[in-house]
């Protein structure tokens, strides 16, 4: 996939133009890399502003709004092609099962914006504040700008608290797998295609805030690809 880091520089893969690639090549803008191929990005990205378990999967549907049974969930509308994966365990406590649920949720969120090549949609907006927002507004714009989208299967696992103050903001982190996916051309429809390689998992470790609607929201966010600690063979 074209390395995008969904994170600051491109999430989806770098295979053959990573969103990363394309994005980071971009100003690294977007996704994080999805897929192998040479990438000049050090292997520790930042985006302006974003310094920052009972196991369970949640598939989303392709082509069709997810939905949970949790109580004020999201709906993510996805495109036909991309399908994603959540593999997020409870820790046993509420406080920090709601941190990691909404942390999930702003890691769909960023994905259906690049899908949709849109950086205000509802969901971006009600996971993303601050710098992270405005940094993932851009990427979004810039990537529909290059004519590319994204496409394929985004896996998210890993999910963990680092800390907590004053049950109002907390340091989390991820780990997002875009093995699977890939950069595509909006008029053309070409997929991006690139080789596999380690870079295609990336390491997100983020903050995150308490808003007035309850909801946990990312406002800052740095990541780091081929990170041992996330790397799938």
């Amino acid at each position: 996939m074209t390395n995008f880091i969904l994170t600051g520089e491109s999430t989806v893969k770098r295979r053959t133009l990573p969103v990363a690639a394309a994005l980071a090549a971009t100003a690294a803008l977007l996704l994080t890399a999805c897929g192998g191929g040479d990438d000049s990005s050090k292997g520790n990205d930042k985006i302006a502003g974003a310094d920052g378990t009972g196991g369970s999967t949640s598939p989303s549907p392709s082509g069709s709004a997810s939905t949970s049974a949790e109580k004020n969930a999201p709906r993510f509308d996805f495109p036909s092609d991309i399908t994603v994966t959540v593999d997020r365990e409870s820790t046993g406590d509420a406080t920090k099962d709601a941190v990691l649920r909404d942390l999930a949720y702003a890691a769909e969120a960023r994905l259906e914006a690049f899908a949709k090549g849109n950086g205000q949609t509802a969901n971006l907006n009600r996971y993303f504040a601050g710098y992270a927002r405005t940094y993932w507004i851009g990427r979004v714009a810039e990537l529909k700008k290059q004519g590319l989208t994204v496409t394929g299967h985004y896996r998210y696992f890993n999910f963990m608290v680092t800390d907590m103050a004053n049950g109002s903001t907390a340091a989390v982190r991820y780990c997002e797998d875009q093995s699977k996916g890939y950069g595509k051309g909006i008029k053309t429809q070409k997929v991006q295609v690139t080789k596999p390689s380690d870079k295609d998992f990336i390491l997100n470790t983020l903050q995150v805030a308490k808003d007035s609607a309850g909801d946990w929201q990312v406002t800052r966010q740095s990541w780091k690809k081929g990170d041992v600690s996330c790397v799938r063979g």
